[in-house]
Parts: C-alpha cells; structure tokens; sequence
C-alpha cells in the first residue's frame, strides 16, 4: 500500500513539474529580457565605406565616407550643417573657400592635399578633396580649418557637433543594454556596463532615450540609471575667421546714381550737383559687362573723378549686368561669366584694376534679373570682389530688390557680411510693362523691404533708393499701358490734366484719376509729402542712408527733405 502511494507521489510530483514547465515557460519568455543583437548596419543604414552621421542628437539622412581611415563628407552636406562658403567648380578643377582676406584654393581631382592661399602652399597630408561618381567628397579635417565643429569617427557612424549648450546625463547603476526601443523585447544596440554616463535626451515613464558615449541612440529602463544631473558642453573655438571690417561712411550716406549712356554724359557733373543738395557719394551708370570673357564697357573717364573730389563728393562707379546688348540684341549670360572661376576673376580684377586707375573710393554692383542658378555664382562674385575691395580700400556696395522669395538667392544675408553697403532699390512695386496698375512705391512696400532687409543685414549698412519718378497708368478694358512721369515734370503734368490729387492714406501718396479718351487713367505720385513720409520709416529704422534713382529727376524741396535726412 506505502509503496503504491509512493509512485502516486512522484507521479504527481512529475505532473507538477511538466505543468510547470508548459504554463512556467511562457511566463518566462514574457517576462525576460531579450539578448538578441540588432545588426549595426541595419540600423545605421550603411554598408562598406558609407558611415551614418550623427549630428547633435540625431541621425540624419546623409552619410560620410570613411577612407583609408579619413573622415569625408559630400559638399552638399559641408553646406547643409558646417559650412557653406566652400565653392567647388567642377569644369575648372578647383575648390575655393574666400573669406575676408583671401581666396584659398585646392584641386577637386588630383589632390594630395595641398591648398593654396596668399601665403605658402600647405598640405593637409592626404587628399583633401577628390570627385567619385559625380559627388564631391571634401575631408573632414580640410572642412575643420575653416569651421568651429567637432567630429569623431566610430565603426559605422561619425558624430558631429556644430552647436553646444547643456545637456542632462546620467550614470549606469547596474550592467545593462542600450536597446533600439524602449521594452525589454528591443533588440540590443550594444552593453552598457556599471558607472558608464548617458546622455539623457527624453525622458519617460519606465524608459528613456539616451545617447552613449559613442553615440548610439536608443532606450534604457529609468530604474538602471542615476537621477539626471545638468552638464556645460565645451564648444570648439580653433577657427578664428578674420574679421569683415567696413568701409562704413562717417554719418549717412545720400547717394545719387548718375545715369550715364555714353561717354557724353560726363559732361552733365555740375548740372546734377547743382541740383543734389546734401549728396555726398554720386554713383555713374560707367560699367556694363559686354561679353561672356569677364570684359565690361567703360563711359569712365578721370576727370570726372577729380572733379568730383574737389566738390567733396565720393564717387562710386556702377557696373551693371543690362545696359550692354550685343549684335542680336541681348544682354550678356552672366551665368556664362559668373559660373566661371577664371571668367568671374578677371571680372574682379578689371573691375578693381579700373576703380584704381581712375581713383575711385568705390563700386557699385547693379546686377538685375540674376537667374537663381546663378545665385551661387553671383554670391561667390561678391566675396571675391569684396576682397580685392578691401585690400583696396574701396567701397563696395550691392543693389538690390526689395526681398522676397523669390529673390533669395541674391543672399542679403551673406551681403550683409562681405559688402560695406547693402542698397534696397524701394521702388518697382509696379514697374512699365507690369499688367497690373498701382504704386509704384507705396508705404507698406518700403517700410516691408527695409525691415525685411533690417532682419538680414546689420542697419547701419542699409541704403534705402527712393524713385523720382512715378507712372501714369491706362486702363482701357483688359488693356494696360502706361508712361513714366519724372518728379521734377509733376507740376506742369497736374496743370495740364487739370485734376487734383487727394492723400491716399494706404500708399502714403497723392492718388489721381480721371477718365480720358483712352480709358482710365491713374497717377500715385512721388512728391515731397510721399518722400517725407518714406524718410521718416527710414529714420525710425536708423539705417545707413538714401539713394535715388535718378539724378535729374528731383525737386528743390524734395532735396532738401533729403538732405536734412542725411544731415540728421
């Protein structure tokens, strides 16, 4: 009987234990943590050479290229996060980098490392850039001796700084793992042992996101790390750029822009300076680009310079990319010359080379209708230049439309930089041949366009250009057309039409209308009320002076508001 009790016992015991087992084993399974390993290429989306970047505290979508153990990342990417002076021309083999003093450059294919700037060659002893299926490729340590960031390479990822602020961080308690995603089920990204420090960038209820020492990003339980505590990031400050010193005048700039179409016009000086009270820089229309070379038409003569300074006045010559048509008529392709390092440096050096010789105090660059791929050509013309300028001692000033989008890629940002005086053109809201009537400069417009300009460019660089002129517009059905009406014509004008205007509070400007025998006519025009007003904006923005478009054009009393301005 004892003996049949006993294997009723263990058979029940056995039973027990498989029991156990069926009900323990999922139980288990459920509860413990998974040491599977998560494939590090897969997760870092790489394979052979191709590194992830890390940039801050996140990963981003491009990649660099680690070779024969060197750092390399594409220009797109040097431009996009660290730095975006470089400037590569493929069709002359070069990378250049300009900065306030000089132009450095290195060869895109070819490269054992050398780069060239006013001084000695150096070498960086590896290539500092080369080109692999159309992709420029520029080392890490090349970009590093003209940039404040940091980068270290690790075996399937490189981590980049280019900012630094605090940062929480945390101490390991107990040997663990960093896992892709919060959940004991989460695959592993690597060990994390005992008193090692994370960086804490979210933090949840059980779980939080960290980055480890070697930058990989993913969950850690709470409950295996220290209370967070506040860290000071050391930020990286080798590069010291040298410093973009202005030419900035002493008081405000009153600029008039002398409109000159051939060498005849020269002979106009004193007219327009009996005419401009208070002007203290006067800017001929000399230069145009007159070929697809970097050559350029000149109306320049000494004279006129000299005559000029004995008044006084500066004088700063206008090169201008639309006065000049060729044979069929055209204006020349400044993509042609700009996008051309050799074309778009001896453009620079002609251009210099003939404000020396006629002992200019500065240029003027007038370049309009710049296509956008053209704008990083025409931003590179402008480091350039202002180089030259600089070592020169000449004033180097920019015109430019009032901003919008569609404009952005004349970069007033980067102008506001290299040149000494940033000129909004503050007219052309309606321009001739425009479908749709209006002002030609209402208030918003230009108070728009300065702020707007303000946001980008230090104030005391600005110049606002004011028209004298505004236009009669007509109307006849879905037909526009329309003639220019020169301020200093305006009164003659209102005596002919015999209408009178009344004060327009939208645009700041006196508005008439009538009807004629070719339809409805419109006049918002620039006066000495509407300029008072415009002077006042500018005055309220304190910013570095006026210009007017043009010379010839104005009224007494219009001067004299402008040169009270100025003198203020």
């Amino acid at each position: 009987m004892k003996k049949k009790g006993l294997v009723f016992l263990v058979v029940v015991l056995l039973m027990g234990v498989l029991l156990a087992v069926i009900v323990g084993k999922p139980l288990l399974d459920k509860y413990s943590y998974s040491e599977e390993q998560m494939d590090l290429e897969e997760y870092f989306g790489v394979s052979g050479e191709m590194a992830a970047i890390v940039l801050q505290d996140e990963m981003v979508e491009e990649q660099a290229l680690i070779r024969d153990g060197k750092c390399y990342f594409t220009l797109d990417t040097v431009h996009k996060y660290m730095n975006e002076v470089f400037y590569a021309d493929v069709a002359e083999n070069v990378l250049l980098y300009t900065d306030a003093i000089e132009t450095i450059s290195t060869p895109l294919e070819g490269n054992d490392g050398t780069y060239q700037g006013v001084q000695d060659a150096q070498n960086l002893g590896y290539p500092a850039c080369f080109i692999e299926s159309d992709v420029i490729y520029v080392a890490a340590d090349y970009v590093k001796l003209f940039t404040n960031y940091s980068y270290e390479m690790y075996d399937k990822h490189v981590q980049v700084y280019t900012q630094w602020g605090e940062r929480m961080v945390a101490e390991i308690k107990k040997d663990t793992a960093v896992r892709e995603k919060g959940g004991i089920k989460s695959l592993i990204l690597r060990d994390l042992a005992k008193g090692e420090k994370v960086e804490i960038l979210e933090q949840m209820d059980n779980w939080s996101k960290v980055k480890t020492s070697d930058s990989f990003i993913g969950y850690v339980e709470n409950k295996r790390m220290s209370e967070p505590a506040t860290e000071t990031e050391t930020p990286v400050t080798d590069y010291v750029a040298p410093e973009y010193t202005a030419m900035l005048q002493e008081g405000k700039v009153n600029l008039g822009f002398h409109s000159i179409g051939a060498a005849i016009g020269n002979s106009t000086l004193y007219e327009m300076l009996t005419e401009a009270k208070g002007m203290n820089v006067i800017a001929p229309t000399w230069f145009s680009l007159c070929d697809e070379m970097g050559n350029f038409r000149s109306f320049a003569e000494k004279s006129y310079v000299d005559s000029a300074h004995s008044v006084g006045m500066q004088v700063w010559g206008v090169l201008d990319n639309f006065n000049y048509r060729n044979e069929t008529g055209t204006p020349v392709d400044e993509y042609v010359v700009l996008s051309s390092t050799a074309k778009r440096q001896k453009l620079v050096r002609g251009i210099t080379d003939a404000a020396i010789n006629l002992g200019l105090d500065g240029i003027n660059i007038d370049f309009e209708q710049v296509a956008s791929q053209s704008g990083v050509h025409y931003v590179q013309f402008l480091r350039e230049l202002s180089v030259a300028c600089r070592e020169n001692s000449l004033v180097l000033s920019v015109d430019n439309y009032v901003p919008f989008h569609f404009n952005e890629h004349y970069r007033l940002d980067i102008q506001g930089q290299v040149a000494d005086y940033v000129v909004i053109m503050g007219y052309d809201e309606h321009w001739h041949g425009s479908d749709e009537v209006g002002s030609v400069a209402s208030i918003d417009y230009v108070t728009n366009g300065i702020t707007k300009t303000a946001s980008m460019v230090p104030s005391e660089k600005i110049i606002n250009a004011l028209p004298f002129y505004t236009i009669v517009w007509c109307t006849n059905g879905a037909d526009v057309s329309d003639e220019y009406l020169t301020m200093n014509n305006t009164d003659a004008f209102l005596k002919q039409v015999g209408v009178e205007p009344v004060w327009d509070e939208t645009t700041c400007q006196n508005y008439l209308e009538w009807e004629s025998g070719s339809g409805l006519k419109q006049v918002w025009l620039e006066d000495a009320e509407s300029i008072r007003v415009k002077l006042n904006v500018m005055t309220a923005n304190n910013i570095g002076g006026v210009a007017v478009w043009r010379l010839g054009y104005g009224t007494p009393i219009v001067w004299e508001l402008i040169s009270a301005y100025s003198a203020s």
